[in-house]
């Protein structure tokens, strides 16, 4: 495994200091992903990168052909899966497995192949809301918005502004309409009708996550900030090394409103309260080994960064310990 993820360590999985050049509201085919569609999508590219492109996909797959491209789309938003550099004669891009897809869903080692750790969900959630040119409207909406209350129309609000101040056009309404649909139902179960099909019934997994929920005013949701007990400290960890790499490489010192409110940042995405991540950040020096230290100096809270951290070691060390209590039990 450790060959396999030489990408992550070399580099990060975005770069938040990049000029966004473009927006995406489409490709899902107006359905959130399901328990198995990212390990279908990883294992079957692995065997097949054109498998998108096949005639035979809908039967490889065993989906419709809607939801053959909803899952090629959201395994490449929540990056699992990645553009192959493009081969001479080939019309369309192929795609491979990413370096985390692989470690996550391929092969005899796999780390949660069948989503069963609730921290791969926030792994994936992580990675969804940090992915602003293949999940706009995940990415406006957990680093962008600064209230925890939100309507769909202030969300829509939120959207079209973001996108006014960085110049880039804006989808049609219907399409913007459809997108924050399924960004909702993403986070919270669907209504199901006489009306509804069995596949539609079908909730996304990160509904477990708890991370939105819906408000007793009609129309109205609430992010759910708080400790989320849910979220391991590994997994946490990983991200946060993540967020460092991406917008602090060099740098000795990071603030505490930095971690808490930047977006990219754990503090952000992950709706933690100050409290709850003022505590895990406590915790952060023996994750870390040492590299890094959280505390106060003159009454500013930092943290500390005495050395570089490997971040795929801190999720390896979190699906060891998995492991090891499932063989336990």
């Amino acid at each position: 495994m450790v060959n396999e993820m030489q990408g992550i360590r070399q580099g990060t999985l975005f770069d938040a200091n990049a000029v966004l050049e473009r927006a995406a509201f489409s490709g899902h085919e107006s359905f959130p992903f399901r328990y198995t569609w990212l390990y279908k999508g990883v294992a079957y590219c692995h065997q097949n990168p054109d498998i998108f492109g096949q005639e035979d996909a809908m039967a490889v797959l065993g989906v419709g052909k809607n939801m053959v491209k909803s899952i090629r789309h959201w395994c490449i938003a929540t990056k699992m899966l990645e553009e192959m550099p493009h081969h001479s004669g080939k019309r369309s891009q192929q795609l491979q497995p990413s370096e985390l897809g692989t470690a996550i869903f391929l092969g005899k080692e796999a780390w949660d192949p069948y989503l069963e750790d609730i921290g791969t969900l926030w792994l994936i959630h992580y990675l969804l809301a940090t992915n602003p040119d293949k999940a706009t409207t995940w990415y406006v909406a957990f680093n962008h918005i600064h209230f925890d209350g939100f309507t769909k129309e202030s969300l829509e609000g939120s959207i079209l502004e973001f996108l006014r101040s960085r110049k880039l056009p804006t989808p049609s309404k219907g399409t913007l309409k459809r997108d924050i649909d399924v960004f909702i139902r993403t986070y919270l179960p669907g209504k199901v009708s006489g009306k509804t099909g069995i596949e539609d019934a079908y909730d996304c997994p990160l509904i477990e996550l708890g991370i939105i929920r819906q408000s007793a005013e009609q129309g109205t949701y609430t992010f759910n900030r708080g400790t989320q007990e849910t979220l391991p400290d590994g997994i946490f960890a990983f991200c946060l090394s993540e967020f460092i790499r991406s917008t602090a490489p060099g740098r000795k010192t990071i603030t505490f409103d930095e971690l808490a409110y930047a977006p990219f940042s754990p503090g952000k995405v992950f709706k933690l309260s100050e409290t709850s991540l003022s505590e895990r950040l406590d915790r952060i020096e023996s994750l870390s080994r040492g590299a890094w230290v959280y505390g106060e100096t003159a009454g500013l809270k930092q943290l500390y960064i005495t050395d570089d951290v490997k971040p795929i070691s801190l999720l390896k060390s979190h699906y060891l310990q998995q492991a090891s209590i499932g063989w336990e039990s």
